[in-house]
Formats: structure tokens, C-alpha cells, sequence
């Protein structure tokens, strides 16, 4: 019977958590140990280990095969859950400790710190000389189930999914210091972070035979590194065995961590808010598994699963940035930050090629084209789309993070990334030149790669446009306007090019009412065949700025979806010719000759969005519909019977989901503001969005018309498209989508401001504020300079006043209780 310590109890009232931990200790030596949402109990009758773990009321650890450390060495297992002697406990007001705890070589001490928000346990390790150890437990955790928690994320935002572990002894090896393990039946998770200082930190997830959870942290003075791991072999994730790390030396003496395990709400912590109108679990769901699935580890990040046996990383694909404005995760924007500057280091050939591919293996390599890294060149052919869509990504990824220090210290690489790919326009008419000049050659050049695309390809020109637009506003913000201009105008160039018909030199096919994929150097065209993710690029990156071309392009791939009642848009509409591509795509359709690959969904999406919200949201809702039906576990879907096909799950299988938030819920993150621009259909209205924006919860609240963007202090209301921004006591409005603030309120107390009129003769804007001693400043921006107007509440006039040198003005009033009609007039 175990005596509770009534002053450290867990008080619950009317489900309250007050601030308090609780121990009890029974005649068996274990103790129960409380924090806030978790419960423990400490076994140390001739063992240290934790036999029982409660989270959030369910109890996910069970019986004496719990959690406990040990090192195995030669093939014996040092544990401390078998010690000749118990060790001795402390108690104090918040500690338990318990002392000389020593299995083996190793000697460790135990003390666990107990608040109302957390448990920390600190492990002191020492051992007399150095110890070679095949594996080691700081500690491991036997969870009851391999169903008992749905996933875990990573520090670095990736994703531990055991809906893939499909097979006893999978296990799955990466470096982090945290995980957030979650099930989102029961509402419950489980964070446990490893604070090791001047320590490595990696984390095992492995499938039991007993169908149980086994987790285990290691610590080590170096990075771990894959048992697998023989230069050509660089699996991270294994079958029917557990020892996915190598063997390593624990050198002698002393060290110290401390693990800290806390308990959050799975639906505060990842809840996406109300979703009117759409799935919104399925929504949820996707974006929280599914897009982080190409997380492969710390350092590599792509579309492909870390679970198939090959594990390639397409470094070709401009999506995995914008990835993270859907998973909307700090930690994921962090972890690929950390992965790009990789990328920069081990990725990019002196010349300035960006090498396309990383995998398992070299298999899918040119013979000889890779690097000690595992990057190289792929089989199919010089893929060209690496060089611009590693600028694209990094470029997303600014405008995400707002990290002005990190993008500069790839301004370097990416202009040489850039100017690498921009001297293939060998005839200067504004297009990049591939490797190959004719489909005979039988080589790929972009990430359709078992079709011959050749010489001026508008797949790859297409992501190169885009890549210049958005690299060509860094080097202005880095001060760069000489290189600025050059990327600038060579879009220019680009864009006119590929405007052009087919006939003059350009892609567009006016019998076919497409852009085609490419032009041979003899001048005959390829790729007729309504390549869809060619089009969608072309209208969603701005290319085609051509209404008619929109709508022909639009509505011709609308009415033959409705013809062949499909799901989701296939890659190419028709059949390419034969000689086009490898020959076992044909006949049509088969693989990238036709079927479906959800992973142009954002662009998709995009390209309707503007033009007919409704078919846009369709094509969401039908994945969602699909993820309902069979999880996208799949790589495709055929185009005869829309059945899944392919052993891989890709992350792309997300991106029209990402394109629902971006293009349709219109949020779109930028270096300095949050820009919102919605393309809502009516059962959209009434969503309420929970944003995470520069590390802070925002509230996205869309209705007709009226679009809305809060945090705890600031609301802006707008009809239009707006930017909005906001520190601890500014608030910032920009007008549209222009990178520079309209209107700026410092304010010390929470406001509302609805903006009724923006244009060059009024401004015009509603205040909601409580009463304060403080004034209200505010500083209107993009005026005629040395001008006079008004300034006027609730249609009486105030004062006159004059714009400066700058086309600013300053006024500054008190704040009075309710809301006020506030108009800055331009005098006649």
C-alpha cells in the first residue's frame, strides 16, 4: 500500500491541474512519481528502472520491462534492470534520487525533478576506462504497444509514422534530441527531450517481437553512425533486425544528462483550428504524416520515404520547401534550414552543378557520378531542375523563416547554382539548353525522367522563371541589385521565349491549346500532349499571364477529367509520341506516360484557385476522399482503374493539400509579414485557422469578403488581400500584396483595426480598443511627399496635416473605449 506525500499530491479539481507533483513509495522499494499529466512509477528493489508511465490518463508503459539503461558489450547485455545490490533513495521536496546505481562497467546515478510542467531526469554516468560497446540504452523505453502512440515527431521535424513499422524488428535510426510522440485518438502526448551538453543524441524506434514500441536514446561523444553504412550502403531505416547503429567507444570517466519528459494536449499542440466545409481530421491527418514522410533525417530532406527500401531524395524538386507551409511546424522550417545548408556544403560541384539525387544506395547512380555523401548523378540523365529548385527551395524557405543571416549565407551558392544552369542559353533567346538534343539520345533532363525531354525543355525553364523571380528579390533585400537586375531580366528574356509559339522558336502550341514540354535542336516539337504539370507551372508561377490561354488551358483539362471521371490530374492528358520516353511506358497510360502523381497538387491547386475556387477545392476534396479509402500510402494511382500503385509513400502525395492552405485558405508566408490572399468557395466560410507565423499562434478567420489575421494582442481585418505583421506593440499593415508597410499602429493595449479604404486620395480604417492612458500612434507610409491632407474620427474633422520628404506621416491620439472611424484624406 503506498503512503502518498500529501504535500507534493496532484490536486485535480472540476479537471484542473493545480501546480503540484506527488510521490508514494510502497514496502517493494518503488515509488509513484506525479507531474502534470504524467505518472510514474520508480522500481529500485535490486533494479532501477520504471515500471509503470500513465500519460494523460492512458498508461502506456507496463510491467518490468519499461524503461531502464544498459550497454551490451561482445553480446552481453549490462542492464540496470538486473543489480546485485538496490540503491539508495533520496528524498527531498521535489527529488527523488537514487545513487549507486552500477551494472557492469557502468556506475549511474539517478535524479528526478518533478515540477507541475515536467519530469527531468538526470542520469550521471561513470565508468573507469573506455568501453567498446556494440549497443547502448541512455535509457530505452518498451512502450506496451507498437499501436499505442501513432507516430513520434522529430526535433528537426521529421517523422517517426508506426503505421509504417508493417513487420516485426523494423527499425528506424535518426539523429535528434526530441520527440513528440502523439495519439490522436485519445487526445494524448508525450514529449521527451535529451539535454547532453557537448553530446551526440540519436534515437532508435524499433518493433518488437511482441509487437511492443522499443525506443531508446544514445548519447555519445561522436555522431552514431549506421551499422549499414559501408559507402554505398546508408540505410537509416531496416528490416528483421534492430542494430541499425555501430558499434562506438564510451570513453572512460564521467558524464551527464538529462531527459525530460512532459505531457501535451495533442489537439492544442497540432490542432489546425475550424475547418468549414472539408475534412478537417483527413486535412490534419495529411499534413501531419504524409508531408513530413520524405524527412529521411536531420540533414535529409526530400519527397521519397525514409521506409522504402531505396530511399532516394530528389534534390529536383521545388516542393519540399513549401512542404513546410503546410506541415507549419518550427521545428521543420529549422531542421531544413540545417538540411539545405548541407545541401550547399556536399551538394553543389565546384562549378556550380547541383547534384539531383541522394539514396540508400548508389544503384540509381551513373557509374562513377557520386560523392562521398551519397549524392550523384541519376541514370536517367543530366536532370537539369536540380540547379533552380535548389534556389527555389531555399528562397520558400526565407520567406517562411524571415532568417535574413541564414539566406545570406547561401547567396553565394545559389548564384552559383543559378549562373551555372543560365549559361546553357547558348543562343541567348532567353532559354536554358539541356545536355542532350534529341529524344534519340534517349536521356531524361527534369523529374519526369524515363521521358526524353532534350534540349530547350519548358518543364525545366519553367522552375528556372520561378527560381530567378524569387532569387532575384533576395539579392535586392542582400543589397545586390547588380545581380538582381541580371536574374531579373534574364526572366524577362525567359518569359518572352516561352510565350512564344511554337512556330516563332516558343512552347506555346496554338492547334493544341497547350504548352508543349520541349523543342528539339532541329527545331521539332515534343511533348503535345498537355503535360500538366508544364501547364500548371506555367499559369500558377505567372508565365502565362494570358487570360485566353488560362481558360483554354483550364477548361480543356477540366472537361476530359469529367470525361474520364478521374480523381486527380494525371501527368500528361494524352499520349507522348513513341520515342518520346523509355519504351515501357508505352502503351498509354502507364507510369509517367499518364498516370496520376499527386505530387503536382500544390501547383494544381494553384492554377485554379484564381480562376474557379470550386474546381480547385474539388480536386482537394477528392484526395481527401482518397486518403479515406487508402491512407496515399502509394507512389501513383494508375489511370484505368485510379488504383495505387508503387512501393513508396511520397510526401508529395500532400501538396494539394498544401495548395488548399496557400492558394485556397490563401496564406502565404513572406520575409517580412504574412500575406493573406483567399480564394474561399461559400462552404468554406466560417474557417478559423490556427497559423504558426515567427514562432506565434496566429488566427486565420475567413469569411465573403472579410478576411481577418489575429495574435493575442492585434487583429487586422480586411476585404481584400492584405499583409499583416506584428511585434509585442506594432502592428503592420501592407496594402495587397506590396512588400512595404501601409499603415504602422504602435499601440500598448490590444486593438482591432478593420480596414473600409485604401487608395491614393483616403484611408480609411475602423479601431476597436479598450480605454488607455497610452496614445495610439500611427504612421501612414507611400504618400505623396510634402503633401497636405486631413485627418478625421468618425467623419469630424480633426486637423490638417503634411506628408515629409518620404511620403510619410506621423499622428498620435489617445484611446478612447469602442470603435472609431479613423480617415486620412488627401486634401483637393
Amino acid at each position: 500500500m503506498y503512503l502518498k506525500i500529501t504535500r507534493l499530491a496532484l490536486t485535480f479539481l472540476s479537471g484542473l491541474i493545480l501546480p503540484a507533483a506527488a510521490m508514494a513509495q510502497s514496502s517493494k522499494k518503488d515509488i509513484t512519481i506525479n507531474a502534470s499529466g504524467i505518472q510514474m512509477v520508480l522500481n529500485y528493489d535490486h533494479q532501477a528502472s520504471i515500471t509503470s508511465l500513465t500519460v494523460g490518463g492512458q498508461t502506456v508503459i507496463s510491467g518490468a520491462g519499461g524503461v531502464f539503461t544498459s550497454v551490451t558489450m561482445d553480446g552481453t547485455v549490462y542492464s540496470s534492470q538486473h543489480l546485485n545490490t538496490s540503491p539508495v533513495l533520496l528524498k527531498t521536496k521535489n527529488t527523488i534520487k537514487l545513487n549507486g546505481i552500477q551494472y557492469g562497467p557502468v556506475t549511474e546515478n539517478w535524479t528526478f525533478t518533478i515540477s507541475s510542467q515536467n519530469i527531468k531526469w538526470r542520469i550521471e554516468r561513470s565508468n573507469t576506462k573506455a568501453l567498446k560497446v556494440d549497443e547502448a540504452a541512455f535509457p530505452a523505453f518498451n512502450f506496451d504497444n507498437i499501436n499505442t502512440w501513432e507516430g513520434a515527431y522529430q526535433g528537426y521535424g521529421g517523422l517517426a509514422w508506426f503505421y509504417l513499422f508493417n513487420e516485426k524488428l523494423c527499425t528506424y535510426g535518426i539523429h535528434t534530441r526530441s520527440s513528440d510522440f502523439w495519439n490522436s485518438k485519445n487526445n494524448t502526448g508525450l514529449n521527451i527531450t535529451v539535454d547532453a551538453p557537448g553530446k551526440n543524441v540519436c534515437m532508435k524506434y524499433s518493433r518488437t517481437n511482441g509487437d511492443k514500441l522499443a525506443y531508446t536514446i544514445g548519447v555519445s561523444d561522436k555522431e552514431m553512425q549506421y551499422k549499414m553504412d559501408t559507402g554505398t550502403n546508408r540505410r537509416r531505416f531496416i528490416r528483421q533486425r534492430t542494430d541499425v547503429w555501430a558499434p562506438y567507444i564510451i570513453p572512460a570517466g564521467k558524464s551527464y544528462q538529462t531527459i525530460k519528459l512532459s505531457y501535451f494536449n495533442f489537439n492544442q499542440k497540432y490542432g489546425r483550428g475550424k475547418l468549414k466545409g472539408i475534412d478537417s481530421t483527413a486535412v490534419s491527418a495529411v499534413l501531419n504524416t504524409i508531408a513530413r514522410i520524405g524527412v529521411i533525417d536531420s540533414l535529409h530532406f526530400g519527397g521519397n520515404s525514409w521506409h522504402t527500401p531505396y530511399g532516394p531524395i530528389c534534390l529536383h524538386e521545388q516542393y519540399i520547401g513549401q512542404l513546410g507551409l503546410g506541415i507549419n511546424d518550427p521545428k521543420y522550417l529549422k531542421g531544413y534550414q540545417s538540411c539545405l545548408d548541407f545541401y550547399r556544403d556536399h551538394a553543389i560541384k565546384p562549378d556550380g552543378r547541383v547534384y539531383p539525387r541522394w539514396a540508400y544506395t548508389n544503384e540509381d547512380a551513373m557509374p562513377g557520378k557520386f560523392n562521398q555523401y551519397g549524392f550523384y548523378e541519376a541514370q536517367w540523365g543530366i536532370l537539369m531542375d536540380s540547379n533552380p529548385d535548389l534556389v527555389t527551395n531555399v528562397a520558400e524557405l526565407y520567406d517562411m523563416s524571415g532568417d535574413k543571416t541564414w539566406v545570406k549565407t547561401h547567396q553565394l551558392s545559389c548564384e552559383k547554382a543559378l549562373d551555372w544552369i543560365l549559361k546553357r542559353d547558348s543562343n541567348h533567346n532567353g532559354l536554358v539548353e539541356m545536355m542532350t538534343n534529341d529524344q534519340s539520345e534517349k536521356k531524361s533532363s527534369d523529374w519526369i525522367d524515363i521521358i526524353w525531354a532534350s534540349y530547350e525543355n519548358a518543364f525545366v525553364n519553367a522552375k528556372l522563371y520561378h527560381a530567378l523571380v524569387k532569387w532575384a528579390a533576395i539579392e535586392r533585400l542582400l543589397n545586390n541589385n547588380t545581380k538582381a537586375g541580371y536574374y531579373e531580366d534574364f526572366a524577362a528574356r525567359l518569359k518572352t521565349s516561352f510565350n512564344k509559339s511554337t512556330k516563332d522558336g516558343g512552347f506555346w502550341d496554338e492547334e493544341k491549346g497547350c504548352y508543349v514540354h520541349w523543342i528539339a535542336k532541329d527545331k521539332t516539337v515534343h511533348g503535345t500532349n498537355m503535360v500538366t504539370p508544364v501547364n500548371f507551372m506555367a499559369i500558377a508561377y505567372g508565365i502565362c499571364d494570358d487570360g485566353a490561354r488560362r481558360k483554354t488551358i483550364l477548361d480543356n483539362i477540366e472537361t476530359q477529367m469529367q470525361q474520364e471521371k478521374l480523381f486527380f490530374w494525371p501527368i500528361a492528358m494524352t499520349t507522348y509520341a513513341p520515342g518520346e520516353g523509355n519504351g515501357w511506358q508505352f502503351p498509354f497510360p502507364n507510369y509517367e506516360n499518364g498516370d496520376l502523381f499527386l505530387s503536382w497538387g500544390s501547383i494544381g491547386v494553384k492554377a485554379y484557385a484564381a480562376y474557379s475556387p470550386a474546381l480547385a477545392l474539388k480536386y482537394v476534396k477528392n484526395v481527401l476522399n482518397q486518403y479515406s479509402k487508402d491512407g496515399l500510402a502509394f507512389q501513383r494511382y494508375g489511370r484505368l482503374k485510379q488504383d495505387g500503385l508503387g512501393d513508396d509513400i511520397l510526401s508529395g502525395n500532400s501538396l494539394a493539400i498544401v495548395g488548399l492552405y496557400q492558394a485556397i485558405y490563401g496564406i502565404n508566408p513572406e520575409y517580412n509579414r504574412l500575406y493573406l490572399d483567399p480564394h474561399i468557395t461559400p462552404e468554406l466560410e466560417g474557417t478559423s485557422l490556427n497559423y504558426r507565423f515567427r514562432n506565434e499562434r496566429l488566427v486565420v478567420n475567413l469569411e465573403h469578403d472579410k478576411y481577418a489575421v489575429s495574435n493575442s494582442r492585434f487583429k487586422m481585418v480586411a476585404q481584400t488581400d492584405f499583409g499583416f505583421f506584428a511585434t509585442k506593440t506594432r502592428l503592420s499593415y501592407f496594402n495587397g500584396n506590396n512588400a512595404n508597410a501601409a499603415l504602422q499602429i504602435t499601440s500598448a493595449k490590444p486593438l482591432t483595426i478593420e480596414i473600409k479604404n485604401w487608395d491614393a486620395s483616403k484611408m480609411e480604417w475602423l479601431q476597436t480598443s479598450a480605454p488607455s492612458s497610452s496614445p495610439v500612434t500611427y504612421t501612414v507610409h507611400q504618400l505623396k511627399p510634402n503633401s497636405a491632407y486631413t485627418y478625421s474620427v468618425d467623419g469630424n474633422f480633426v486637423k490638417s496635416i503634411q506628408s515629409n520628404t518620404s511620403g510619410d506621416l506621423v499622428i498620435s491620439r489617445k484611446s478612447s473605449a469602442g470603435t472609431k472611424l479613423i480617415t486620412i484624406s488627401s486634401k483637393k
